[in-house]
């Protein structure tokens, strides 16, 4: 198969399109969460410097900020298991097609 036929090929329009839609999606969810954490730092500290719970150094900041670094993992683990299942459905029925 060359290049133009495979471009045109019903099966790799849906996978770009498929591929596009979940990596757009996930990038402005990840990037949303990371802008509210850090103007939240900027303009309202406080709301994220009180502590856990009384006596503990550990402040909701922190914790949110791991939180964020989860939601990546988290994100990455959704987009393997889609890569997996859907998208290599559709590389596979790219790859059979005699076309």
């Amino acid at each position: 198969m060359d290049l133009k036929t495979i471009q045109d090929h019903p099966a790799f329009r849906q996978l770009a399109r498929e591929r596009a839609c979940l990596g757009v999606g996930m990038s402005m969810v990840m990037a949303a969460a990371y802008f509210a954490y850090i103007l939240t730092i900027a303009f309202r500290p406080r709301l994220l410097g009180h502590p856990l719970w009384q006596g503990t150094v550990i402040s909701w900041g922190v914790l949110i900020g791991v939180g964020l670094i989860a939601l990546g993992f988290v994100l990455t683990a959704a987009y393997v298991r889609r890569a997996n299942s859907r998208f290599d459905q559709l590389g596979q029925l790219l790859l059979e097609d005699p076309q």
